[in-house]
């Protein structure tokens, strides 16, 4: 039922996204696009000491995009590369595979409770993708960094 995927928790996390806010001199940046509602989300990030320090954004994307962007952008920072990527997994299995939402999984903090709310999207896969999208932009950054390090160290 529609009124399950745009839930009041949903709806309040889409609501409470930061405003738009790009960093000046990101370590990286990404963007993804859905290809089936056209929804993209950018991400900025700094990582200081393996760990975010900043996150910049720009969402233009559905509700179910905003809620997700939403409360990663309000929970990124202190977040090293090993938990963002498990966070990405979880939600995918979540999503896809009928998971456990992602603070239940022990390679993750507590401070990834509230995508709890979007539980309801898996029964709607063409929805899926939208939702993801601010995961994989940050795990895109992270790519990138790591690209960039192992360059640095090839070099070397």
């Amino acid at each position: 039922m529609l009124s399950d995927l745009y839930s009041e928790k949903i709806l309040e996390a889409a609501a409470a996204i930061p405003p738009v806010r790009r960093l000046d001199a990101p370590d990286a940046s990404a963007t993804k696009t859905s290809r089936v509602c056209g929804s993209v989300v950018t991400v900025d990030l700094a990582v200081k000491g393996g760990v975010v320090a900043d996150i910049g954004m720009e969402a233009k994307a559905c509700a179910l995009g905003q809620a997700s962007a939403s409360i990663v952008a309000r929970n990124i920072i202190g977040a090293g590369a090993d938990e963002l990527y498990a966070l990405r997994d979880a939600m995918r299995a979540m999503l896809k595979e009928g998971g456990e939402p992602p603070h239940h999984d022990p390679r993750l903090s507590a401070r990834w409770k509230e995508l709890e709310a979007l539980v309801a999207i898996r029964d709607y896969p063409q929805r899926h993708a939208s939702t993801m999208l601010v995961f994989e932009a940050v795990c895109a950054c992270l790519d990138a960094l790591q690209s960039r390090r192992n360059g640095a160290v090839a070099k070397a």
